[in-house]
């Protein structure tokens, strides 16, 4: 059976103004997606003692999440305050960064996400130190870089030789400077690079091939884990042996399937 995890980053989105929250972050929500999939998904992060990790781990357990290295730790669950207005434009009020501002695994669950086919992390999950021990040890690292590969703050390509599966936005790049960018990922090392471009789809580059991958339309309601969403279902066809573009295909119809509501999944 194929198993995957997602480690480094989780937090809570509260919206206070209409009493909803739930659990997410990049790799939460991916997992979320694959567990329904059913692919048998894991989480190494952390919560705080509060209500809000106490129910954290029962919505992902629901999930059918192993939530076993779901740590509790003293302090506040990681939390981002949202609202919404006019019923549908989403604001970024505050963050309360919690357990999870020094957070770092234990040498314990980096020997648990060891013993997983598949692992996802991206830049804020403080697991970068980890990447070349577990991809040295066969394991298939998915990372989600967000907007940030070129951003200095990170230097993405010292930690690009050690992603399996590089995804991340295309904001700001015309389709000349995309395609030459996946070409310099690609010759360090992933063995796909893909970008994902909004309304304009999604690009993979395989180092011999550029693989085109329109969105599949339906009524908008939130983009909030569009990308979470499609990570999750090109996943979910990379580990069944698909062709790169039925990975893209299927990630493409999970996140139609996101956008059109008010939850990441």
């Amino acid at each position: 059976m194929t198993r995957a995890v997602a480690v480094g980053f989780s937090c809570v989105d509260v919206y206070e103004n209409i009493n909803r929250w739930y659990p997410t972050g990049n790799g939460i929500d991916w997992g979320v997606h694959l567990s329904r999939l059913g692919i048998s998904v894991a989480v190494v992060s952390a919560v705080g003692k509060d209500e809000y990790g106490k129910k954290m781990r029962e919505v992902l357990s629901k999930e059918r999440i192993d939530v076993s290295q779901l740590e509790e730790t003293d302090g506040d669950t990681c939390r981002m305050i949202m609202a919404l207005k006019n019923g549908v434009d989403r604001v970024h009020l505050k963050e309360i960064s919690g357990v999870m501002e020094n957070y770092t695994i234990t040498e314990k669950q980096f020997e648990y996400a060891s013993t997983f086919d598949y692992l996802h992390t991206d830049l804020f999950g403080g697991v970068l130190g980890y990447l070349k021990k577990w991809h040295d040890r066969g394991v298939k690292i998915i990372m989600d870089f967000s907007t940030f590969t070129k951003d200095p703050e990170f230097d993405c390509m010292s930690i690009f030789p050690n992603v399996d599966y590089v995804f991340f936005s295309a904001d700001g790049f015309s389709i000349e400077e995309l395609k030459e960018w996946m070409k310099q990922i690609k010759a360090v090392g992933p063995q796909i690079v893909t970008a994902t471009m909004g309304e304009k789809g999604s690009l993979s580059y395989d180092g011999k091939n550029f693989y085109e991958m329109g969105i599949v339309k339906t009524d908008v309601i939130n983009t909030v884990g569009a990308g979470d969403s499609y990570i999750a279902g090109f996943t979910y066809g990379i580990m069944n042996g698909l062709s790169i573009s039925d990975c893209m295909k299927k990630g493409a119809e999970i996140s139609a399937g996101v956008v059109a509501k008010f939850e990441p999944y």
